[in-house]
């Protein structure tokens, strides 16, 4: 009686559904992202979008229900590591997606792949796992973070502008950005300045910036940092006179803040709410009607990061045990991406198109950027040939 009562276990744990997958107990994803303080917006997109994903799929994957695990970093990388491991101890998560930032990426990576636990980022993409350091439990739907500003350095370049002013916080991402942007830009640097990460005053770099009168202004400031500068940039009636050549400082998670200020500001990225093809803009409408804002990178590389992770479930028919095969399939990028253009490089990097984007304010009223022209074609970084794939 016994051995047939835990024949019956069995059976229902292991009961396999009309499509051939298992229908076992949860899928559980962690998301850990920034959902305080200045920067809370950006997690907030990255969250929604995946969230979004997720039940577009209809809360399941392979058959089997998911469940979002969703915590806040706090941009913290202590609290971060503390966090995390709460997800991969108490949780046992099977995935985890995030964060924002690079520097908590830094910080949790380790952790999360030491454990052999799958980590995706929706966002942050240094240069750090790019090459020699790569895992295969280490994928990035993003992009690596010199790419982006490669874009601007380009632009600026192909546009003549002979002296620059670059601008961006002190912490991995930035230095990744300078780096990406001197890639293309032969031109010279009239200053280079590191701000505290979180800054809030950027009076006495505006002043300077006056004096030096640069042909343009190149500058990352995700978040608060960037409704900040943009506002204060404009307040010192340099709009006019300086044109702006930026990542993450004027886009969908900060324009709700900025508005008019930032109309006509420069931008470079992947993808664009206007990007012209199906599934974008069934995505974009969706994620509007859910959460009434409109949708940034940070939401579609989470909506993708969602996609992406059921692709992979559903080609092992919802069995994760075999980690080998689980990296396998994520690799293989099997789904339609909202950007169009995306597969993976060796190193877990995405290989995809980038675009020069601009401020517009909508015939609704509210502000998003939008495609002005493609500046690189499957586009992938160059730190991956330094990667060993599957070490």
């Amino acid at each position: 009686m016994k051995q047939q009562l835990k024949m019956a276990g069995l059976a229902v744990l292991l009961s396999v559904t009309a499509d051939g997958a298992i229908a076992q107990e949860k899928i559980k994803i962690g998301v850990i992202v920034t959902l305080s303080g200045p920067a809370a917006a950006l997690g907030a997109q990255v969250r929604d979008g995946f969230a979004l994903g997720v039940k577009d799929l209809g809360g399941k994957m392979a058959g089997r229900d998911v469940e979002i695990i969703a915590v806040d970093d706090e941009l913290k990388p202590d609290a971060a590591v503390t966090k995390v491991k709460g997800l991969l101890e108490r949780e046992k998560v099977d995935f985890v997606v995030g964060p924002i930032f690079s520097n908590i990426l830094q910080a949790i990576h380790r952790p999360v792949t030491d454990n052999k636990t799958f980590l995706i980022s929706p966002n942050a993409g240094p240069s750090s796992y790019a090459g020699k350091n790569c895992s295969p439990f280490f994928y990035v739907t993003s992009y690596q973070n010199d790419q982006v500003h490669a874009i601007l350095g380009k632009v600026a370049q192909d546009r003549g502008y002979k002296r620059m002013y670059l601008l961006v916080p002190n912490y991995q991402a930035g230095r990744d950005s300078v780096a990406g942007f001197k890639l293309d830009y032969k031109g010279e640097i009239a200053e280079e300045t590191y701000m505290p990460l979180n800054s809030l005053d950027f009076q006495v770099e505006l002043s300077k910036m006056a004096s030096s009168k640069p042909d343009a202004l190149f500058t990352f400031m995700p978040g608060g940092m960037g409704v900040t500068l943009v506002k204060q940039f404009s307040q010192a009636g340099l709009a006019d006179k300086i044109p702006v050549l930026s990542a993450f400082t004027v886009d969908e998670s900060t324009l709700p803040a900025q508005q008019d200020a930032a109309v006509g500001m420069f931008g470079g990225a992947n993808w664009a709410p206007n990007l012209d093809n199906p599934q974008n803009k069934k995505f974009v409408s969706a994620f509007e009607a859910a959460y009434n804002i409109v949708p940034g990178t940070y939401a579609m590389q989470g909506y993708d990061t969602a996609v992406l992770i059921d692709s992979a479930v559903k080609a092992l028919k919802g069995d994760l045990s075999n980690k080998d095969a689980v990296s396998a399939a994520l690799r293989k990028a099997d789904f339609t991406s909202l950007r169009g253009n995306f597969k993976f490089n060796v190193n877990g990097y995405p290989i995809q198109d980038f675009y020069l984007t601009k401020v517009a304010k909508r015939p609704d009223g509210k502000f998003q950027t939008e495609i002005v022209q493609k500046v690189f074609e499957s586009y992938g970084d160059s730190y991956a040939k330094e990667c060993t794939p599957g070490k």
